[in-house]
């Protein structure tokens, strides 16, 4: 049975959700000048928060990350509807996973599945409730989890083949080899010159069936 359940958040996502905070911060700041007082007091709380988990530098100590989730926690509770409020959650949500808090993680990722307008967030908070479902030895629910990130997305969107394969692997964990197998060769169909095809092939050898 395939344990494995890979490091979150990816590094890359990583650097790539901080490009994002950066642009955000440089929109908020922007538009400093002509917003009203709530989308600034907004834009600044959530800014000065999400600031607190920059990778620049050494990592955030214990006390640094439980002071910025009490902060995104604080944000969200008096900007709920801010433009920033997503992706808020999505670092909240990350904060949670590390402290092996499952639950608050999940709820924190749900938050931004349901509100954020970008693809890209959608697909990081909905991985992130999946992998918070095995993380907590409940596959069952994972498998729930990446079917519905899925149904969203197409093949080449970001972090499809990602899904996919975690919910081959999932399928795998709660016993669904016929299922899993399946998954498996829906990979190769779809994403025929992925560089993770012998990761696809090995799967497949281990579940006995054939590409």
């Amino acid at each position: 049975m395939l344990t494995f359940l890979p490091t979150w958040p990816p590094s890359r996502v990583t650097l790539g959700v901080i490009a994002g905070v950066i642009v955000l911060a440089g929109v908020g700041i922007g538009a400093w000048f002509w917003s009203d007082e709530q989308d600034r007091r907004a834009t600044a709380a959530y800014v000065q928060a999400i600031n607190q988990l920059s990778p620049s530098g050494p990592p955030p100590t214990p006390e640094a990350r439980a002071n910025a989730a009490r902060s995104l926690e604080t944000a969200l509770a008096r900007y709920p509807s801010a433009a920033m409020a997503p992706l808020g959650a999505y670092e909240l949500g990350n904060v949670r996973f590390g402290e092996r808090d499952w639950a608050r993680a999940r709820a924190a990722y749900e938050i931004t599945a349901a509100r954020s307008a970008s693809p890209t967030l959608r697909a990081l908070a909905r991985a992130g409730v999946g992998y918070a479902w095995e993380a907590e030895r409940n596959p069952a629910k994972a498998v729930e989890s990446y079917q519905a990130a899925l149904a969203s997305l197409k093949p080449g969107d970001f972090y499809y083949e990602d899904l996919l394969l975690d919910l081959a692997r999932a399928q795998e964990q709660v016993g669904k080899k016929d299922a899993a197998t399946d998954t498996y060769r829906r990979h190769l169909k779809e994403l025929p010159k992925s560089p993770r095809a012998e990761e696809v092939k090995a799967g497949l050898t281990r579940l006995g069936a054939s590409p």
